[in-house]
């Protein structure tokens, strides 16, 4: 049986920044009553009253509130060291039967350069390769019988050491990705591993990422 309770919960959580911003209380729970009012009756299937609309929203942003603070903000808080690197190309190729033998040729090139950034990803129809610009030469060298979709230049990225129970709470990175989308970042890459990741974006948009990034730490 549905109830003004499970239907405004529901209602709440197709809405991911609604509903971080109620766990934050940042949000007039009378004037949200009177948005939502029309979609919740028509779930619903009768009239409600604003009043029970608040109560759910009061309890549903006090439930929502302890799941941030005791889970994710706890592990926010121990967030290990950031790192940040500049001047970096991010290449995107096709898939193709020749491309890992060129990928092993640049790892060998990339082993006899010191300071290089390199990541490498692979989906089932395209490879990406990040990589210092001191490479660029190279990379096109080695792929130019590969397809390239898209090359961005002027990037920078921001690695991020996370604590190991990361894996054991649920929202981490909706919750680190949430604050950079409100700030206007646009991230062109990320890549992660057990307990870290790296995103990739603008070098124009750097310092307000590492902001975002140090300030998880004081939330």
């Amino acid at each position: 049986m549905k109830t003004i309770s499970s239907v405004v919960e529901n209602y709440i959580k197709s809405k991911p920044f609604l509903q971080s911003a109620l766990a934050q209380g940042i949000i007039n729970l009378t004037s949200l009553s009177r948005t939502i009012k029309e979609d919740i009756e028509n779930e619903l299937g009768k009239d409600v009253r604003n009043g029970a609309i608040v109560m759910a929203l009061k309890r549903l942003s006090s439930e929502l509130e302890f799941r941030a603070t005791h889970r994710i903000l706890k592990v926010l808080k121990n967030i290990g060291e950031i790192t940040v690197r500049s001047s970096l190309t991010d290449y995107t190729f096709l898939v193709s039967d020749t491309i890992l033998n060129k990928q092993s040729q640049l790892l060998q090139e990339i082993n006899n350069s010191k300071d290089v950034f390199y990541t490498s990803s692979r989906g089932v129809n395209e490879t990406n390769i990040v990589i210092s610009d001191s490479l660029n030469k190279v990379v096109e060298t080695l792929f130019k019988e590969e397809k390239m979709t898209q090359k961005e230049g002027n990037l920078s990225s921001i690695s991020v050491k996370l604590p190991e129970d990361n894996v054991r709470i649920p929202g981490i990175y909706y919750f680190i990705f949430q604050r950079l989308a409100w700030e206007g970042i646009i991230i062109n890459e990320v890549i992660s591993t057990t307990n870290e990741f790296t995103i990739i974006v603008a070098e124009d948009q750097i310092d307000k990422a590492f902001k975002v990034m140090k300030d998880l730490k004081t939330l």
